[in-house]
């Protein structure tokens, strides 16, 4: 007995391949879409990257006064109320 596959089982159906079923949903909004996807410019990854940059300095700055600063703990419990 061989090892491996048969001849038959490694033929693919010509077929099932060029059959194409009619697309449903997002699949057909997609193929008929009239726009294309550009990558962003450096301008606007610049822009990006100062928002996220600032929104995480903001974050640890938050941290850092909750943590050290009574009056802002205070201030934090009170708003959370």
């Amino acid at each position: 007995m061989k090892k491996g596959f048969s001849k038959e089982n490694n033929e693919m159906d010509v077929n099932s391949v060029n059959s194409e079923k009619p697309k449903k949903g997002i699949a057909k909004i997609l193929s008929e879409k009239k726009f294309t996807y550009t990558l962003p410019g450096k301008r606007q990854i610049n822009i990006f990257a100062i928002i996220v940059l600032s929104l995480n300095f903001l974050l640890v700055m938050g941290v850092f006064l909750f943590f050290n600063n009574d009056s802002f703990h205070e201030f934090v419990f009170t708003v959370g109320k």
